[in-house]
């Protein structure tokens, strides 16, 4: 007995493509257009993206910073333990005050002993509690400290700040040292960029900023006459148009990150390396026995 007919002619030669013959197809389109193959060809093909004005450069900029991050450690954006910010368990109030508004962090290490003691982390705030209640324990206000190595991805630690809400983490060697500290900000900045701070004092366009302690941050790209013109100094300018360039060339190479340059009777601290360049210093005077020595 025949089916019944349902009124619609049967459709012929609507039949999808075997698996062979899409494979085929998608290899012909993969010959004509080929994608990138590797990170370095992905990055190229933002760069043309932009070019092609189909991305800002803003975009790019954060997209190639976290294929970027994809590589990087806690101990390539860490700030080294010499740099860190410490509070002593055992100063005196005013003391510890003091700090907390010349360095203008919302978090601190605190340590007893020795430097790399580390037992707790201080909220700024919550140091302000005990100008009201004089009889309170600063060792009742800390907050357990995080630990991370060194080796410990960005990519992992950023997705770690978010879950266990933590802001900041000691960073720790191999052989459970000290070796700096990391915060969420500095993770960000991987990708974003510097975040700058909506209290600094910004020179002009010069790249040079005014911080709370009367020590300067300097751009990396910060042209030699602007450093020049802010500290009164005489730097040559002739081989070399930026600080960067000028600071890598007395070193005999780039510096990292917590390592301090001494030129023209200034320190030049590096607060954060990207790309290969360094992209900020903090910058102060050397003491006069510094640069007579």
């Amino acid at each position: 007995m025949s089916e019944p007919h349902s009124g619609r002619p049967p459709v012929r030669g609507a039949a999808k493509h075997p698996p062979e013959a899409r494979g085929l197809l998608e290899r012909m389109l993969e010959f004509l257009h080929p994608g990138p193959d590797s990170k370095s060809e992905l990055i190229d093909t933002l760069a043309d993206a932009e070019q092609r004005e189909l991305i800002e450069p803003e975009s790019r900029q954060m997209l190639e910073g976290v294929l970027r991050m994809a590589e990087l450690s806690a101990g390539d954006a860490m700030v080294a333990a010499p740099r860190m910010d410490l509070l002593d368990i055992d100063a005196p109030y005013d003391e510890l005050l003091g700090l907390v508004i010349d360095t203008g962090h919302s978090r601190f290490p605190v340590f007893e002993g020795s430097r790399d003691n580390i037992m707790g982390i201080l909220l700024a705030k919550d140091l302000l509690k005990m100008q009201r209640a004089p009889e309170l324990n600063l060792r009742a206000l800390l907050r357990p400290p995080v630990f991370v190595p060194e080796s410990k991805g960005l990519n992992e630690l950023l997705r770690d700040f978010r879950s266990n809400r933590n802001h900041l983490a000691i960073v720790i060697d191999e052989f459970g040292n000290t070796a700096g500290l990391i915060t969420i900000e500095d993770v960000l900045e991987e990708i974003v960029g510097e975040i700058e701070d909506e209290f600094d004092d910004k020179d002009g366009e010069s790249g040079i900023y005014t911080l709370a302690d009367g020590s300067q941050r300097i751009a990396g790209d910060a042209t030699i006459a602007a450093v020049n013109g802010s500290f009164n100094l005489a730097l040559p300018d002739n081989d070399f148009d930026t600080i960067g360039g000028l600071i890598a060339h007395e070193h005999g190479r780039v510096p990292r990150r917590g390592e301090v340059v001494q030129v023209g009777g200034l320190n030049f601290a590096v607060m954060l390396t990207r790309g290969g360049a360094v992209r900020w210093f903090k910058v102060t005077r050397a003491p006069e026995d510094e640069t007579q020595a």
